[in-house]
């Protein structure tokens, strides 16, 4: 027996109500994984050169002295 026919055996003796909250889920799953195979994966070092830090930036802040 498949897992797919003994999912139905088991949903066969369960409510409507309780068959419908399953079907809503595997559609969930179904888009939750469609979703998953359209984006591709990142690509380490592709941001490289598109990023600029001050050279001061851990310099400490004039407005900040009188905490220091």
């Amino acid at each position: 027996m498949t897992h797919a026919e003994l999912v139905y055996e088991h949903m066969k003796q369960l409510p409507t109500s309780v068959v419908d909250e399953i079907f809503d889920f595997v559609q969930f799953l179904e888009h939750k994984i469609q979703k998953q195979q359209s984006i591709p994966p990142r690509q380490p070092g592709s941001a490289r050169g598109q990023i600029w830090m001050a050279d001061d930036f851990d310099a400490p802040l004039d407005d900040f002295k009188d905490y220091q």
